[in-house]
């Protein structure tokens, strides 16, 4: 790893020092009694204002366990990996930054972790180097984390990167933990047409943990999943360009407490794509590689502001290739000109048919075509309780849930959304409600941020 503070310095024997100041400062802080209330290296209850934080700059490799802490900023040159074995910790508050004439990029390799924890308070923040204002979708690569699960590809690398391997037959391999993460501006490309995700996840394993974590303005997909087992919850697509759930190559984890709002204005332009709410996949070409995509997927809402609609946009959920994956208690509202939900192709339709993918307790609002290529028999059966026949006033939402730069997610307590919903199936939480959010918590609370342009990082 190239690691070094400005100006440019030997950051090796620096921080050697450093550490060695370190601990003889809380030595004598300790004799002479000056560190107040007892705060130490692990409190992070006053973390350094951000406009006079330490700036570091991140190259290369980091091959040995590290820490990133909350009183630095950190800025991406390139790709950076975490290698095999290694270990990068980030504190509660950190601030990283990628850098826009380097496409900076964090990868995390197959038998390398991440633990980046925050806390609702001090979420742990990723986001562009540019000046407020003037700030875009794709200033900078975005997080990349590989694993060694199954994946229905082989060798399969990632787009853009186009060099690390990944995937294996650990399905409950770990890679770390992301929890309280905001991922802002990330999708440059990389290539014509090809750019990094804000969030993408390779081969990841159930041990994994993802938790609360944010994706705005991404320039390619919000998420995106090839295959591997992790499970997620609390998971915020905003402003995206493309798609705000993308899987493929055999998914097969279990996402939860999912929500995503859309500019109207803003889709993918590129002539190889169309905007989703999802797009699945079980391979390019819609093969019978194994293992077969087959996520589930529970509490999603799909909300597109006010607006002329982009022409790039398509479905809410474009289910294709063969996919299995399955939806149930979800909320759609906005004008996707094709349909709420899509099967297109003859072997995701007959996945339905057959009981592979299944999709119980969907509203689709808002739309011309809730259904398209879908068994209707089959989906509009009484057990299923999906609903096509309401309109936003039925829904009972606040005003403002879907109002760009302050949304307002949370149901009313008299809405219909909280009473429709299907028991789900077994490894999901018991949430018997459509869409994201019950009618008391909003898990969106202190930690998330909708008007990134404007913040001081």
């Amino acid at each position: 790893m190239y690691f070094w503070k400005f100006p440019s310095r030997n950051t090796h024997n620096n921080n050697i020092k450093m550490k060695t100041l370190h601990k003889l400062f809380i030595l004598s802080a300790l004799t002479f009694g000056t560190v107040a209330c007892g705060k130490l290296e692990n409190d992070f209850q006053e973390p350094t204002p951000v406009s006079s934080r330490e700036s570091v700059v991140i190259s290369g490799s980091i091959s040995q366990n590290t820490t990133w802490t909350a009183d630095k900023k950190y800025l991406l040159s390139g790709f950076v990996y975490v290698e095999a074995g290694a270990t990068l910790t980030i504190q509660p508050g950190t601030i990283i930054k990628g850098d826009l004439p380097t496409k900076g990029s964090l990868i995390i390799k197959p038998g390398a972790k991440i633990i980046a924890e925050g806390t609702a308070d001090k979420p742990i923040i990723f986001t562009s180097n540019q000046a407020v204002g003037n700030r875009k979708a794709g200033d900078w690569g975005g997080l990349v984390i590989l694993g060694k699960a199954k994946v229905n590809k082989t060798p399969i690398t990632i787009e853009g990167e186009n060099t690390t391997t990944f995937g294996g037959d650990n399905d409950a391999d770990n890679s770390g933990i992301l929890k309280y993460v905001r991922i802002e501006f990330a999708g440059v490309a990389f290539e014509t047409d090809k750019e990094i995700n804000g969030l993408t996840l390779g081969a990841v394993g159930s041990g994994t943990k993802i938790d609360y974590v944010q994706i705005s303005y991404s320039g390619d997909d919000a998420f995106e999943w090839f295959g591997g087992a992790v499970n997620a919850k609390h998971l915020i697509s905003y402003r995206t360009l493309d798609d705000d759930f993308d899987t493929d190559n055999g998914f097969s984890g279990k996402v939860q407490f999912a929500v995503a709002l859309r500019d109207p204005s803003v889709a993918d332009q590129c002539s190889c794509s169309d905007s989703n709410g999802f797009e699945s996949d079980n391979d390019g070409s819609g093969s019978t590689a194994l293992p077969q995509t087959s996520a589930q997927f529970a509490n999603v809402s799909l909300f597109i502001a006010p607006g002329t609609i982009d022409k790039k946009y398509r479905s809410a959920f474009r289910i294709r290739r063969n996919s299995a994956l399955s939806i149930f208690n979800a909320v759609v509202n906005g004008a996707y000109p094709k349909a709420g939900l899509e099967l297109e192709g003859t072997a995701s339709q007959s996945n339905f048919t057959s009981g592979k993918a299944d999709y119980k307790g969907l509203i689709l609002t808002g739309l011309t075509t809730a259904s398209l290529n879908v068994n209707q028999p089959l989906f509009t059966n009484e057990a299923r309780k999906n609903v096509v026949s309401w309109n936003v006033t039925d829904l009972g939402f606040h005003s403002s849930f879907n109002a760009l730069n302050s949304p307002v997610f949370t149901p009313t307590k008299t809405s219909k959304v909280l009473t429709n919903g299907v028991v789900l199936p077994t490894g999901f939480d018991t949430a018997t409600y459509n869409g994201a959010f019950d009618g008391t918590t909003d898990w969106t609370a202190k930690w998330t941020n909708f008007n990134p342009q404007t913040t001081e990082y």
